[in-house]
């Protein structure tokens, strides 16, 4: 009898250990914990994070998706679709999505953790303790090791839940966030502090054979997770999406030509999806310049480019009707052209509804 209750517990223990992302090294391993996995349960988890602008205007959004679970060998990841995010707005979400997490090059976010197996020896008997953990977190390109501390709560042999002691705190700047931040501010005419504070709660369910068990869900395209109404927009949702998709700053061209370059090519994706979404519409696709240069070859120039758009976006299907190009030269700008960083902004393409 003795002996049972001791296998039960390193049973329980070992079980805990796998969830949370734990090589087991030495005798221990011989009992392969990692056998069939574990499930991360999207609808039993969230991950929220908190933004704050104008200094004390307290925003808190969401992630719709998530997706993650730990593999045979202990591999332990949580993947975060971004073009999930929910803010509650649309096309806040829009704005998110576009401007400052560029979903259409970075589609989702990576979180990984491992954890010292002494640290959770005695989970079985607690049933719920805090831990120190160092975790990764790969987003907007750039991978970056923190630690903190989380609470692991054993709730039955075959699932755990690992949420957060408290929030945590992310700077924008560790993950080259900081233009985005600059668009989302001018697109919203809003202060934005440079942070944000995280917080999550995951719940992971063991593979087994039981019919109790969820099966492993399928790779989700990322697009396809954005909360957004099904099918056509409305006008409105039409007009918004140009104006934000405007200010992406996304679309390359060489030097001095209007030769698409290739780093253009998952916006311009993104565009022509709309733009497929919003019927009966004719879609002005605007090119500009900034006044370095004869105004008649700036002309050319915005002309030609706003030409290259227009037809990349017609070779995805888009029909003759539904787009016009325009150039405007140096005519239109948005900023001064007396400093870099104004001219990088006076040379766009931009996008709007043509009213009828």
């Amino acid at each position: 009898m003795f002996c049972t209750k001791i296998r039960v517990v390193a049973a329980q223990v070992s079980a805990l250990f796998v969830i949370l992302g734990i090589a087991i090294a030495g005798p221990a391993a011989a009992q392969d914990p990692f056998a069939g996995g574990w499930t991360l349960q999207p609808s039993m988890s969230n991950l929220r994070f908190q933004s704050v602008k104008k200094q004390t205007v307290v925003e808190s959004s969401s992630f719709a998706t998530l997706q993650g679970g730990i593999d045979e060998s202990g591999l332990a990841q949580v993947s975060v679709l971004l073009d999930s995010v929910d803010t509650k707005v649309d096309l806040r979400n829009v704005r998110m999505r576009f401007l400052f997490f560029e979903t259409f090059k970075f589609p989702q976010a990576t979180i990984s953790a491992r954890i010292n197996p002494a640290a959770l020896a005695d989970l079985a008997t607690v049933r719920r303790k805090q831990i120190p953990v160092d975790y990764a977190i790969d987003l907007h390109g750039v991978s970056k090791t923190l630690s903190s501390t989380v609470v692991a709560t054993l709730l039955s042999d075959d699932m755990v839940s690992v949420a957060s002691d408290a929030p945590i705190s992310i700077a924008v700047a560790d993950f080259d966030l900081t233009e985005g931040l600059g668009k989302l501010e001018e697109a919203a005419n809003v202060d934005i502090i440079p942070s944000a504070t995280v917080s999550f709660d995951w719940v992971f369910l063991r593979n087994t054979q039981s019919a109790a068990a969820a099966p492993v869900p399928a790779p989700v395209a990322p697009a396809s997770v954005a909360l957004e109404a099904e099918g056509d927009f409305d006008a409105e949702a039409c007009k918004g999406r140009f104006e934000i998709l405007s200010r992406t700053g996304n679309i390359y061209f060489a030097s001095g030509s209007a030769r698409l370059e290739e780093k253009s090519a998952p916006l311009l994706d993104s565009l022509a999806n709309i733009v497929s979404r919003c019927p009966g519409m004719v879609i002005e696709v605007g090119g500009h310049t900034d006044s370095v240069g004869g105004e008649a070859q700036n002309m050319r120039l915005s002309q030609a480019r706003a030409a290259s758009v227009t037809d990349y976006l017609r070779a995805k299907g888009l029909g003759n009707d539904a787009l016009v190009s325009k150039g405007y030269g140096e005519g239109a700008p948005i900023a001064t052209n007396a400093t870099k960083e104004g001219r990088w902004k006076n040379r766009r393409i931009d996008f709007k509804v043509l009213e009828n």
